[in-house]
C-alpha cells in the first residue's frame, strides 16, 4: 500500500468530505471571480475533472472558454497547454514524434513530447481536425497514453480534456463521431451572456482591474491531492434503487429497450452506451460529495442527466426535420421517470 492511500485511511470520512467540498468550493470561486456568469458550466467542469473525465463545450466564440479552463488549471495547480485544431493539424502535432539528435558524436532518435502531455489539455474547435487527427486523441482520453512508433509513453495524472466545439461555421468542419463522443464524460453547452453579465464583462475586461488567480493548495503536490479526492468520489456508495433508476433511464432512452419511451422510437436512432450509465454514476457521486453525502441520491442522478445523456443520443432524420433536441427528449424522459 503506498503512502498516499496509508495516508487517506487515516483520515476520517467526514474530513475527507469535507476536504473535497472545501477545495471544490475554492477553486469554484477562483474560476468565478474571472469568468462571469456560467455558473453550472463552471461546476460541470469542475465535477468532470474530480469524476475523472473528460468534457465537451459547446458555444459561440468569445465567451470565455479557453480563460475558464487556463483559470482552473491555474487554481488547481495544474499544468496546461491548448491545442488550436485546423484541418491541418496532424497527429504528430498533438502527441509528438521522434526527432533526430546529435550528441557526442553520435546521432540517435528522442522523443519529443507533443502539448497533450500535460494535466489539463484543451481542444479549442475540435471539429475543425480531419477524422485522422481526432482518432489521435481517442488513445489519450480512454487509456491515459499514447503510442509514438510502436512506444508507449503514459500521461501523468490527473488527465483531463475539455474540448470545445463552435455551433456556427459548420463549412470544412468535420463531426466528430459517436464512437469520440461518448469518450466525453459530459457536454455542456454555453450561451451568450445575460445584459448585465455583458455589463460586468465589459467592466473587467476595460478597466484596470487584473485579478490574479489564486492556488487553491498551499504548497507542492497539487496532483496527488487531486487524485486523492478524485479516489474518494469512487468510494461514494450508490445503492440499489438508485441503480435501477439509472438503468430504466438508459432503458427509456434506448430504442428498443426496456420501458422506453415513445419519443425515442420515433426519434432516436441509437441510445446511450454503458459509458452514458457510467457518466450519470460518477457526475452523481461528486453531486453527493458537495452536499456533504457519502451515498447518491435520486436527485443527485437527475441533476447529471441532461449534460451525461445529451450527446450520446443519436437522432433520426425525422427528429432533424422537426427540430426535436436530444435535451427535450431526456426533458420528457425525467418527467416521467423522476423520483
Amino acid at each position: 500500500m503506498g503512502a498516499a492511500a496509508q495516508h487517506r485511511q487515516q483520515i476520517p470520512p467526514n474530513e475527507r468530505v469535507g476536504e473535497f467540498q472545501k477545495t471544490f468550493a475554492r477553486a469554484e470561486a477562483e474560476v468565478a471571480r474571472v469568468i462571469v456568469g456560467h455558473r453550472d458550466v463552471i461546476r460541470k467542469v469542475l465535477t468532470a475533472l474530480f469524476a475523472g473525465g473528460h468534457i465537451l463545450i459547446e458555444g459561440v466564440p468569445g465567451l470565455g472558454k479557453t480563460l475558464m479552463v487556463k483559470t482552473a488549471a491555474d487554481a488547481l495547480g495544474l499544468s496546461f497547454k491548448r491545442i488550436q485544431f485546423t484541418p491541418d493539424l496532424m497527429p504528430s502535432d498533438i502527441v509528438g514524434t521522434q526527432v533526430l539528435t546529435e550528441s557526442e558524436g553520435r546521432r540517435e532518435f528522442q522523443f519529443k513530447a507533443g502539448p497533450i502531455f500535460a494535466h489539463i489539455v484543451l481542444g479549442d474547435e475540435i471539429n475543425r481536425a480531419t477524422p485522422k487527427t481526432q482518432s489521435a486523441v481517442l488513445e489519450a482520453m480512454e487509456e491515459r497514453q499514447v503510442t509514438v512508433f510502436g512506444t508507449t509513453y503514459h500521461l501523468d495524472p490527473p488527465f483531463f480534456v475539455l474540448a470545445t466545439q463552435n455551433p456556427i461555421e459548420l463549412e470544412g468542419t468535420y463531426p466528430l463521431p459517436e464512437a469520440q463522443m461518448d469518450r466525453f464524460l459530459f457536454k455542456v453547452v454555453m450561451l451568450s451572456p445575460k445584459p448585465e453579465e455583458l455589463r460586468e464583462i465589459l467592466n473587467r475586461t476595460t478597466g484596470a482591474s487584473n485579478y490574479k488567480t489564486q492556488s487553491v493548495f498551499e504548497a507542492a503536490g497539487a496532483p496527488e491531492k487531486i487524485e486523492g479526492l478524485k479516489q474518494l468520489v469512487r468510494e461514494v456508495m450508490v445503492a440499489e434503487p438508485i441503480e435501477r433508476y439509472i438503468i430504466s433511464i438508459v432503458g427509456a432512452c434506448t430504442p428498443g429497450g426496456p420501458g422506453v419511451l415513445p419519443e425515442v422510437s420515433q426519434y432516436l436512432r441509437f441510445g446511450p452506451s454503458p459509458r452514458g450509465a457510467q457518466a450519470l454514476i460518477l457526475g452523481a457521486k461528486v453531486n453527493a460529495l458537495l452536499d456533504g453525502r457519502v451515498s447518491v441520491s435520486f436527485e443527485d442522478v437527475n441533476d447529471a442527466i441532461i449534460p451525461a445523456l445529451r450527446h450520446r443520443l443519436l437522432r433520426n432524420f425525422q427528429a432533424e426535420a422537426e427540430n426535436v433536441t436530444a435535451e427535450s427528449i431526456l426533458e420528457q424522459a425525467l418527467k416521467r421517470l423522476k423520483r
